[in-house]
């Protein structure tokens, strides 16, 4: 099997919108991800978390604050892209509307490694 890493992104605005959410919609909202982990079974290696804070860093040093909307990960077993963006098809953070969207990307293994 390969591993995919599943990328999300979502505007500041949609962002806000969930971190503004009761607890309890919160918990709600997390029961759409739990059906999707459920159906991945073992082919979900790592549910991921989410992400903020995001910084480009320059080969001077320096760095800026990302402007990619990142939000989150997963890792994904599968045997191809294919099968990768089955395990994909109807994902909750997609259902979050045009502001979210999903990437993912096949790991290649490291030459020599």
């Amino acid at each position: 099997m390969k591993k995919f890493i599943v990328i999300y992104h979502a505007s500041d605005d949609a962002v806000k919108q969930m971190a503004s959410v009761s607890p309890e919609d919160q918990a709600k909202g997390m029961e759409g991800w739990m059906t999707w982990a459920q159906r991945c079974g073992n082919q979900l290696v790592d549910m991921g978390s989410p992400l903020m804070g995001g910084q480009a860093l320059s080969p001077d040093g320096t760095s800026t604050n990302s402007n990619k909307s990142v939000t989150g990960y997963s890792i994904l077993e599968a045997e191809n892209m294919d099968d990768a963006k089955a395990l994909l098809k109807g994902h909750p953070h997609i259902s979050h509307g045009a502001e979210c969207s999903i990437e993912v990307h096949e790991t290649l293994p490291i030459p020599g490694m």
